[in-house]
Order: C-alpha cells, then sequence, then structure tokens
C-alpha cells in the first residue's frame, strides 16, 4: 500500500546535531569534564544550543525521515489500539500488546529506506521546509533530587508538508491495524514532543 501523509501540525526533528555526540557523552562522564555552565562561558549559548538542538537528517539539501521512524510510529500506535481493539489473529498467533512488537518487526516494512520530505515553501541554511528553523520548549523530570527543568531544542518542519512511501504486509489480516494506526495519526504523530500535538498528520492511500 502506498502512502501520503500530510502534516497538520508541525513536526520536530530527531537526530542529535552534534556529530560527535558519542565522543563528548562519554568525554562528559570524566571526572574533570566542565560543566554546561563552563561551556556556555567557554563558547556561548547559541552555540551550546546549536550542538543540543535536534535535527532530520539530510542528503543534498533534502531533509528526509528513516523508514524505521514510520515502522516504530506503527508500531507504537498499534500497541496503544489493542487495548481498546477487537481480538485480531494473525496466522495462529492472536495480536496483543505482548506480541505486536515482533509482529510489526517481522511481517510490516516499510520503504524507502530514504522518506523524503516534500514541504511548503520555508527554506534555511539547512534545506527546506523549516519553520523558524528551530522550537525550544522546557523538559521537566522527576529525579530523586527532585524536579528538574531543562531546554529541549528542535528543528521544525511547517505543518503543509507531505510524505510518501509504502507498507507491505507479509500477511493481510494485519492491514487494517497498520491502517487503524494511520489513522491514530491525527491524535500522536511522528517526531519529538509528539504529546504535545506535534507531528500530527493525515493521510491517504495513492493508487
Amino acid at each position: 500500500m502506498k502512502v501520503r501523509i500530510t502534516l497538520t501540525e508541525d513536526m520536530l526533528g530527531t537526530a542529535s546535531n552534534n556529530p560527535e555526540i558519542h565522543r563528548e557523552f562519554i568525554a562528559s562522564k570524566a571526572p574533570n569534564a566542565a560543566g554546561i555552565e563552563e561551556e556556555v562561558a567557554a563558547i556561548g549559548v547559541d552555540a551550546v544550543e546549536q550542538k543540543q538542538m535536534t535535527v532530520f537528517p539530510k542528503e543534498n539539501g533534502r531533509l528526509f525521515l528513516w523508514d524505521y521512524q514510520v515502522k516504530g510510529f506503527l508500531k507504537e500506535a498499534i500497541g496503544i489500539l489493542l487495548e481498546i481493539s477487537e481480538e485480531v489473529k494473525v496466522g495462529k498467533t492472536r495480536l496483543t500488546k505482548f506480541t505486536h512488537k515482533r509482529l510489526v518487526d517481522n511481517y510490516v516494512f516499510v520503504y524507502p529506506r530514504k522518506i523524503f520530505i516534500n514541504g511548503e515553501l520555508g527554506t534555511t541554511e539547512r534545506g527546506f521546509p523549516l519553520k523558524d528553523a528551530k522550537c525550544s520548549r522546557p523538559l521537566r523530570a522527576e529525579t530523586m533530587q527532585g524536579e528538574r527543568v531543562s531546554l529541549a531544542c528542535s528543528e521544525s518542519i511547517i505543518a503543509g508538508a507531505t510524505l510518501e512511501f509504502e507498507v507491505e504486509t507479509l500477511t493481510p489480516t494485519l492491514m487494517p491495524m497498520i491502517e487503524k494506526a494511520l489513522n491514530y495519526g491525527s491524535k500522536k504523530g511522528l517526531g519529538q514532543w509528539r504529546n504535545s500535538g506535534k507531528g500530527r498528520f493525515t493521510w491517504v492511500e495513492v493508487k
């Protein structure tokens, strides 16, 4: 089944903008690692924010999603819908919240590998279609030391952008559930901060 989705809300990037994030993460655990405050003092708040921003992968100036991001959405949505759906059987296996991950991993496939974003106008230095280049918001977490608040920043693709991809399943009994999962995208979509409504979309089948 070929699918075209249209964003009804802006979608936020999930990939790190720091090409040496792994090395820096390890270095940050060293006993003598400089704190964020020292880093800000040394290179400025804008530079620190830029390194910590989450972005979209890009090829030749064009932004895209990886296939596994769409597959991950389908897997999450199917798991949620199973809590309120009637029983579904895939061959001899019953589709449940305990079996759906294995079945989606092995029976559902998304193509192509790179799903390019064909958006509306709104270019930046990283390509298009970005809206004001970024979205900043506070993140709150309960820890053993009490509530902690940090700032998250992400590239943002403007609502109205479209993506086209194909979904293949090895068993037709899964297709109705896949369609329900795509419908769920109008409630909870793709990308970061999706619990707030970011990344919501509608979809149509492309004949």
